[in-house]
């Protein structure tokens, strides 16, 4: 992952029509899903209905703890982000099940609520984000922020906002592969058979659920058009290329996927984590299917912890938060106005994935369809 231009940061500012992507025995939460907070927190929409933010802080230490779902440390960074929180406000964070799927993390709320080991707060892809607001599972918030994130990148009522984003891009162990793929086309080759991994299931995870969106592109299919990528794995899997292992940054360091398709902040992680560990990471952003977006962040409509999840988002959309994302090599939502505010970490904008082009992003409707094709295809075409 390296640079990328101005161009495509605003390119990615601008977009209007996307939607946004990702214990302990249980207690009882109480009135309106508010567990060991107050109430009243419960149906805050804003800082604001705290009396500021020094009164969400205080109402948030009060309840001292958040429950977190399905964020892997080495995940955007968010290792450093959780332990961030922690030490600045005193809040002991759970995170539940950090290498789950989005839709583990609607699982849970739906499973779970009443409980007080229920998420507080999700970190969605963008098919579940849509797929969420629209069962009405999330409580509207609007960060101290929220007018800098632009208007195609957050639900006009707040029940979701785009926090990070990132291109599919292929990863390759470059000592146990001879020549790494650079295009999608290039994974069909038989030099790469029982290779080619991605991250998860794609009727369940968004960055495989992008893996296949990105293949589509590639194959002469579109945003409407989803099934010219359930097509490419399908071929992929019948020429043997196909590595039914989910990608982890366990598998990679043992050589089990040694050529994957993720999110490029995530395969920049694994070059900088695995250059002292022999593994030479190679990443290049396939120019013949190149697919962009984001993920989302919501708050449980039952948290059990309401306060603690709004000051959660509040301190990931602070100037603090998003240059900790930024650290992880993804693009946070804020990332164009902390430039022309000079808030941005230059040196880390400097190593962000280079790509050429404008990226375009799939319609709510477009998400759905692609969402009930892999649905219906996925199992058949990977299967046996």
């Amino acid at each position: 992952m390296s640079t990328r231009t101005a161009g495509l940061v605003a390119a990615l500012t601008i977009t209007t029509s996307v939607i946004a992507a990702c214990g302990a025995a249980p207690t009882t939460a109480g009135g309106g899903g508010s567990g060991s907070g107050d109430s009243k927190a419960a149906t805050a929409t804003s800082a604001q209905d705290f009396g500021g933010l020094d009164k969400l802080v205080e109402a948030a230490k009060k309840e001292g703890q958040l429950n977190t779902i399905a964020l892997p440390p080495d995940w955007a960074n968010y290792g450093e982000v959780i332990k961030a929180f922690e030490a600045k406000y005193g809040i002991k964070i759970t995170n539940d099940n950090p290498d789950g799927s989005s839709q583990d993390e609607i699982n849970a709320v739906k499973t779970l609520k009443g409980q007080g080991r229920a998420p507080d707060v999700l970190d969605l892809g963008s098919a579940f984000a849509l797929s969420g607001a629209q069962e009405g599972l999330f409580a509207p918030y609007k960060v101290q922020s929220w007018d800098k994130i632009p208007d195609g990148q957050k639900e006009t009522g707040g029940a979701w906002y785009y926090d990070y984003g990132g291109y599919i891009s292929i990863g390759c162990d470059a000592k146990r592969v001879k020549t790494c793929p650079q295009t999608f086309a290039d994974l069909l080759k038989p030099e790469y058979k029982g290779m080619v991994a991605l991250n998860g299931d794609p009727t369940k995870a968004g960055a495989a659920f992008a893996g296949v969106y990105a293949a589509s592109l590639a194959n002469q299919g579109s945003f409407d058009d989803i099934q010219p990528g359930i097509d490419f794995f399908k071929k992929l899997k019948e020429n043997g290329n196909f590595n039914p292992v989910e990608a982890t940054p366990a598998t990679v360091e043992k050589g089990e996927t040694p050529v994957t398709l993720d999110w490029d902040y995530l395969q920049a992680s694994y070059a900088k984590e695995f250059s002292s560990k022999g593994v030479d990471w190679k990443i290049a952003i396939p120019a013949d299917g190149q697919y962009a977006n984001f993920y989302a962040q919501a708050i449980n409509k039952w948290a059990p912890h309401p306060a603690a999840a709004r000051l959660w988002q509040e301190f990931l959309y602070s100037t603090e938060g998003q240059n900790l994302w930024l650290k992880g090599y993804a693009r946070p939502v804020l990332l164009p106005s902390m430039q022309q505010d000079g808030s941005a970490d230059a040196a880390m904008v400097a190593q962000l994935p280079k790509v050429e082009g404008t990226p375009t992003f799939p319609t709510p409707d477009q998400v759905n369809k692609a969402k009930e094709a892999l649905a219906s295809g996925w199992g058949a075409a990977v299967s046996g």
